[in-house]
C-alpha cells in the first residue's frame, strides 16, 4: 500500500528559526569564522560530532554541528555540515542588519545549530527544555486507516518500536544512535525509525531527552503515520518508508512462538538421509528459477509492474517524467502528501470506472466514486480526451493544488498520467458540492441561517488564502457553487483550479488573457468582454455566488427575477427599493437573522459593482463577515448589468463568445 509520508530535508530546513536581532559586525564575522572550521572539526571527530565557541563577549557565537549515525564518510559528514552553513549564510537578513544571529537546521543527514545564545548549556534536568530549547514537531497530516483492531495492533507495534529504538540509542555508545524496523504482519507497510543524541550526552541523559520527545506523542497524534520531533540535543523520526542508509539495527514485529529445540540424534539420522536427496533441488531448483525469471521478464505483467514502479519511485523524488512525450511535471513544492498513482491502482479503485460510482460530469470529464484498498475513500476527475483541459491545464492543476494547503479548499491527494489518460485524485467529500443544496427546493430546506453562514465564511477564508496568504498568489477565475464541495459537517473546499493563474505576491494589477475562459454568469465583465482578470475577478464571482445562496436562485437561470434576467439586477432593484429581505429565500424564515442578511446582501453587491476598483479585496470582505459589530458598511453602487439567459430568446444582443462548459449555451447580453 503506497503511503504519502512526510517528507525529510526539502521540510526541516527552517527558516522559522533564523532569528533576527542586531547584529554587529563583529558577530558576523565571527560566524563566518565558525562556517569555516566547524565542519572539519565534525568530519575529523570520531563520531561525527563538534561543538565550538568562538568570539569574545559580547560577540560570542555557540554552534553545534552532528552528522547522522549511519553517515560513516567523512568527507559526506563534513561536506554536509559546510553545505547546511552555505544554505543559513545565503539567506538574506532582515534590513538593517548584517546577517542572522540564530540558526536551526534539522535536516538530513546532518544538523546545525548556531546562535548568540548559550545553546550548549544544559539543564541538570534533562527533561526541561533549555532556554528556547522546545521541540520542533513535523507531522504527515495522514493516520493509520483499516480495520479498528489492526489500528490497535499496528499503533500499539508503533509505539513498542520507537520505546526499543531509544532505548537502544541511549545504550549505543559512543554515537547514541539506533534505528529500528516494525512489520505489523499485515497488508499495512513496515515503519522505519531513528533515534539520535549527541554522543556528549550520558545514557540516562539520552534516554531522557529521548523519552521527553515521545512524550509529545499522544493518543490523537500515535495514529499519525509519520513524524519527526527535534530539540538540540536529540531528536527521533518513523516513517512507513526507509529514509536513513543503513540496514536496521532491531526488529519489532507479532510475537510467534518460539520453535521447539531438536533432538540431538535425530539431528544426525537426518542429517544423514537428507544427504542422498540434495541431488534433487541442487539440479531442480536452478531450472525452476531460470524459467520463472524468463516468465516474469517477458510477460504484460511484468512489464505493467515495472512501468508502475518506477512512477512509485519518481513520485518518491517530487519529479514525475514522460507524462506525456517531452512533457514533465516537477515538484519545486513541500506538500508531502502528493502521491503518483500507478493507472491500475485507480482503475481498480474506481470499478473500472463504472456508471455506479460516477459522482458527475464536468466540463473537463467525469467524477468517480472510488476506495482504495485500505478503506481511503477517493474522488477521481478522468479527463476527457476531447475536453478543452489538455496537458497545460492539467499539468497547471496539478502542480498548483499541490503546492496549497488549506481547511477551505479540496485536497489533492495525487494524480495519474498514462498515455491518454490524465486523472486527478482529490479527498471524497461526502457532501457533494454547494448547487446540490442551494438549487434544489427540498435539500436547501436541511440548511439553516447559520450553516449558511458558515459556508459564505468559509468560502471567503479559502478565497483569501488564495489572494494573500499562500506561497502562490492564484485567481481561480471559475468560483462557482459546482466546484465548491462540501466535506461531511457542510465545511466549503473550493474545487477545480485547471483555469486558475497565479501571480506575483508583488503584482495585484490587472493581467489581459485573450483565452476568456470559466462560466458566464459568474465572469466579471472587464474579464468577459475584454480579457481582463484580477484578484477583483474572483471577488465579482464570490459576490454572484452570495446572492445565489440567500435567494436559491441562479444568477442565469430560465427563470426571470422580477423585470430582470439575472439576478444581480433584481437583487440591486430591491436593495434600492429597501425590499431587500424579498431577495432571501423563504426557508431561511424567520426574520431574526435579518441585520446578518442584510450585511450580507451589501457585502455581496459590493463585490458585484461593475468597476472593479470599486470591488472590496477579500480581506475587506472577511473583515466585514466577521465584525459583529453593527459597523455600517459603504453603500454599493450600481452593479454590473451582465445579463445572462439560457437560449437564444427573440430581441437578445449577443456577444461574439459563448461558453459551453456547463453543457449549455448561454448568450452575453451587452449592457446599456
Amino acid at each position: 500500500m503506497k503511503m504519502n509520508t512526510v517528507a525529510g530535508v526539502l521540510l526541516l530546513f527552517l527558516l522559522g528559526g533564523l532569528t533576527p536581532s542586531p547584529a554587529a559586525a563583529d558577530v558576523c564575522d565571527n560566524i563566518k569564522q565558525v562556517a569555516a572550521t566547524l565542519p572539519k572539526n565534525t568530519s575529523s571527530s570520531p563520531v561525527h560530532f563538534a561543538t565550538t565557541i568562538f568570539g569574545q563577549a559580547p560577540d560570542v557565537v555557540y554552534a553545534l554541528a552532528l552528522c547522522r549515525g549511519d553517515v560513516l564518510n567523512d568527507t559526506a559528514c563534513g561536506e554536509c555540515v559546510a553545505n547546511t552553513f552555505d544554505k543559513v549564510l545565503s539567506q538574506t537578513p532582515p534590513p538593517q542588519q548584517q546577517c542572522w544571529t540564530a540558526a536551526y537546521y534539522y535536516g538530513s543527514p546532518c544538523m546545525l545549530v548556531y546562535s548568540v545564545d548559550d545553546i550548549l548549556a544544559r539543564s541538570n534536568n534533562t527533561t526541561v527544555p533549555n532556554v528556547d530549547d522546545e521541540p520542533y514537531t513535523l507531522w504527515n497530516v495522514n493516520n493509520f486507516t483499516g480495520d479498528a483492531d489492526d489500528i490497535r495492533r499496528i499503533v500499539g507495534l508503533k509505539q513498542e518500536l520507537l520505546l526499543e529504538t531509544v532505548q537502544r540509542a541511549a545504550g549505543a555508545e559512543p554515537r547514541r544512535f539506533a534505528t529500528g524496523v516494525m512489520d505489523s504482519g499485515t497488508t499495512f507497510p513496515p515503519v522505519y525509525s531513528l533515534a539520535q543524541c549527541t554522543p556528549d550526552l550520558s545514557a540516562g541523559d539520552c534516554q531522557a531527552c529521548l523519552r521527553r520527545l515521545l512524550g509529545t506523542v499522544n493518543s490523537t497524534m500515535a495514529l499519525r503515520m509519520g513524524a519527526q520531533i527535534h530539540v538540540i540535543r536529540c531528536y527521533f523520526r518513523y516513517e512507513t518508508y526507509l529514509f536513513y542508509d543503513s540496514q536496521p539495527m532491531l526488529r519489532v514485529g507479532p510475537s510467534s512462538p518460539p520453535a521447539p529445540a531438536p533432538n540431538p540424534a535425530a539431528v544426525a539420522k537426518h542429517k544423514r538421509r537428507m544427504s542422498k536427496l540434495w541431488a534433487i533441488p541442487i539440479v531442480a531448483v536452478p531450472l525452476a528459477a531460470a524459467a520463472f525469471l524468463c516468465f516474469l521478464f517477458y510477460s504484460p505483467w511484468f512489464r505493467r509492474y515495472r512501468k508502475g514502479r518506477a512512477m512509485r519511485l519518481q513520485a518518491g523524488s517530487r519529479r514525475t517524467q514522460d507524462l506525456q512525450g517531452d512533457e514533465e511535471l516537477v515538484w519545486d513544492g513541500k506538500n508531502s502528501e502528493f502521491t503518483v498513482f500507478d493507472f491500475e491502482q485507480v482503475l481498480v479503485a474506481t470499478d473500472h470506472f463504472s456508471e455506479e460510482n460516477k459522482l458527475g460530469q464536468g466540463g473537463f470529464g467525469a467524477v468517480y466514486k472510488g476506495q482504495f484498498p485500505d478503506g481511503l475513500q477517493i474522488a477521481v476527475k478522468r479527463l476527457a480526451s476531447h475536453s478543452g483541459q489538455g496537458f497545460t491545464e492539467f499539468k497547471n492543476e496539478v502542480q498548483l493544488i499541490a503546492k496549497l494547503q488549506h481547511r477551505n479548499l479540496v485536497r489533492l491527494l495525487g494524480c495519474c498520467s498514462q498515455e491518454e489518460e490524465k486523472i486527478l485524485v482529490y479527498e471524497y467529500l461526502p457532501n457533494k458540492s454547494l448547487d446540490f443544496f442551494v438549487f434544489d427546493e427540498s435539500r436547501r430546506a436541511l440548511m439553516d441561517w447559520s450553516k449558511l453562514l458558515v459556508i459564505i465564511e468559509g468560502i471567503a477564508h479559502g478565497l483569501l488564502y488564495l489572494h494573500k496568504h499562500s506561497r502562490l498568489r492564484v485567481i481561480h477565475r471559475d468560483l462557482k457553487p459546482s466546484n465548491i464541495l462540501l466535506d461531511g459537517e457542510m465545511n466549503p473546499k473550493i474545487s477545480d483550479f485547471g483555469l486558475a493563474k497565479i501571480f506575483s505576491s508583488n503584482n495585484t494589477d490587472r493581467n489581459t488573457t485573450q483565452r476568456v475562459v470559466g462560466t458566464y454568469g459568474y465572469m466579471a465583465p472587464e474579464y468577459a468582454s475584454e480579457g481582463i482578470f484580477s484578484i477583483k475577478s474572483d471577488v465579482f464571482s464570490f459576490g454572484v455566488l452570495v446572492l445565489e445562496i440567500l435567494s436559491g436562485k441562479r444568477n442565469s437561470g430560465s427563470q426571470q427575477c422580477g423585470g430582470f434576467i439575472n439576478l444581480i439586477g433584481y437583487a440591486w432593484q430591491l436593495w434600492e427599493e429597501e425590499r431587500w429581505i424579498e431577495l432571501v429565500d423563504a426557508s431561511l424564515f424567520p426574520k431574526s437573522h435579518s441585520a446578518d442578511m442584510m450585511r450580507c446582501i451589501n457585502i455581496a453587491l459590493l463585490c458585484v459593482q461593475e468597476n472593479a476598483d470599486d470591488r472590496p479585496t477579500m480581506a475587506d470582505v472577511v473583515s466585514m463577515l466577521s465584525s459583529e459589530t453593527t459597523t455600517i458598511l459603504t453603500e454599493p453602487k450600481q452593479p454590473a448589468y451582465f445579463n445572462v439567459r439560457v437560449g437564444n430568446e427573440e430581441g437578445s444582443t449577443t456577444a461574439t463568445e459563448s461558453c459551453s462548459i456547463n453543457d449549455m449555451t448561454v448568450s452575453v447580453i451587452t449592457p446599456r
